[in-house]
């Protein structure tokens, strides 16, 4: 039985992960900084069948303890500081867990088992300021924000280990994917959640940025199957994972207030506080590489997607959660 370790496991994108690698047939490890945080709850069931270890990965000697202890066939990391409400705030710690402890990481791989296979979960960030829409591969990184400028060392660390200590290293570039997991802070979850109080009557109003905003949004659970998909090629190397099209904020929520039968323009008021500085161009990405090398295609439409979430949050808010 292949073991694999997936880092930040308790989040929307290892939780996920966590349930495809099981119903392949793996034996999965997962790390958490807490056992009591409140993302283990996403795991569910599946709890039951995961080890579980906590662990700073901010510690060299902790992380060759759990591969030695393990000796993982694959490692995924998706452990990251990642809310959009995070990009900007305490940019040292940023930089400590989504940057060094990637380098940590990798190193500690080379050291133990450099046989393992690797995954390092990439941003659309890394291009902020791109020079071309849509972004591939190819395109130039320009980050405009702490966050981004943390995956791109971990991106550029994960590149420099494959070529220079010939490690299968593996980079996914992921842009925006949500799901019924999405944390709460995350405008998606924000307004989807919102649209469940204020159909079942918790709640009157909800307040949004910027309207126009647009985003390249999938659904999680196809993001991390070609995460997998790419660990299981022969040759290691980086791929994009988009959808390929935009929406903005706006269509969004048009779409998610529609699906309970409500307006949107009734119930959402601006809020200039939560308007972003430096706001990246418009990020769109080209998944041409992964669908032709991988063959990764996604199952999700953006359409379901927001509809899935809706009816998720209105079962939980209509059960007190």
């Amino acid at each position: 039985m292949a073991t694999a370790l997936i880092t930040g496991i308790a989040g929307q994108d290892g939780s996920y992960l966590a349930e495809l690698l099981l119903s392949k047939g793996y034996r999965v490890i997962g790390t958490v900084r807490d056992r009591n945080t409140a993302g283990c709850d996403r795991l569910g069931d599946i709890s039951r069948s995961i080890e579980i270890v906590e662990a700073n990965l901010l510690e060299q000697t902790v992380i060759e303890r759990i591969l030695e202890g393990h000796r993982p066939l694959e490692v995924y990391n998706l452990a990251a500081r990642a809310s959009s409400s995070q990009l900007f705030e305490d940019p040292v710690l940023t930089g400590e867990v989504n940057a060094l402890a990637v380098a940590r990481l990798l190193e500690a791989i080379r050291k133990v088992d450099p046989s393992i296979r690797f995954c390092q979960a990439s941003s659309s960030e890394m291009f902020g300021n791109a020079s071309e829409s849509p972004q591939s591969e190819k395109t130039q990184f320009y980050p405009r924000n702490p966050y981004g400028v943390s995956k791109l060392y971990g991106h550029w660390f994960s590149v420099n280990y494959r070529e220079s200590h010939k490690m299968f290293a593996c980079s996914s570039i992921l842009f925006n994917h949500e799901s019924p997991r999405r944390g709460a802070h995350f405008v998606t979850r924000k307004i989807t959640r919102s649209v469940a109080k204020i159909k079942l009557g918790l709640q009157r109003n909800l307040h949004l940025g910027d309207l126009e905003a647009r985003r390249d949004w999938g659904y999680a659970a196809d993001y991390v199957y070609a995460m997998w998909l790419m660990l299981q090629q022969a040759v290691a190397d980086d791929y994009v994972l988009a959808t390929g099209e935009t929406h903005s904020v706006r269509q969004f929520c048009k779409l998610a207030f529609g699906h309970v039968g409500l307006n949107y323009e009734d119930h959402v008021l601006r809020d200039d506080n939560s308007w972003r500085p430096s706001e990246a161009a418009q990020l769109v990405g080209d998944p041409s590489k992964a669908e032709r090398l991988l063959g990764w295609r996604r199952s999700v439409s953006f359409t379901d997607l927001v509809c899935m979430m809706v009816d998720a949050d209105m079962k939980a808010c209509g059960q007190g959660r």
